[in-house]
């Protein structure tokens, strides 16, 4: 894959453990994994759709800026607020800040229902089965190692 301009790290991110020159996260860690990315790509089309390649690799890379893009703004508020942890509050204040309204419900209600569920589990990572937490719609939440105890949906 060629390089893609405007990228944070400047280059492609198929390398997997090459370092990025302008910080020290590894490519592969700056991405959500492509198998998800293809999976809630799939999700919109019907059985025998197919997705380019050249396709996930875009969306994998958009869907990584859009993460940065809300968490740099949420993370701006908190340092001006002098506080090192950014919560779900903060991340909603962003996505408002920075034009998404739209998407500021559907997330509160979202947030309102991962929070009833965190306090049923409240000391565990897992449920009693191992499966993982779930959220109000059923997807796995996974903890992301590099941000502490925030989730992705999978």
């Amino acid at each position: 894959m060629a390089d893609v301009p405007g990228s944070p790290a400047g280059g492609s991110h198929e390398s997997g453990g090459e370092q990025s020159p302008h910080s020290n996260i590894r490519e592969q860690d700056r991405f959500l994994p492509i198998a998800n990315i293809s999976r809630i790509m799939k999700k919109g089309l019907p059985a025998n759709g197919k997705i380019a390649k050249d396709a996930k690799d875009t969306v994998q890379e958009c869907v990584s800026e859009f993460i940065s893009f809300v968490t740099s703004e949420a993370s701006d508020k908190c340092q001006k607020e002098k506080r090192k942890t950014i919560n779900g509050d903060d991340l909603l204040w962003a996505m408002a800040t920075l034009g998404f309204e739209d998407y500021i419900d559907p997330l509160k209600a979202y947030l309102s229902r991962y929070r009833e569920l965190e306090g049923d589990t409240k000391g565990s990572a897992r449920g009693g089965d191992g499966s993982g937490k779930k959220d109000a719609v059923g997807s796995q939440l996974v903890p992301n190692a590099q941000v502490g105890k925030q989730f992705f949906v999978l």
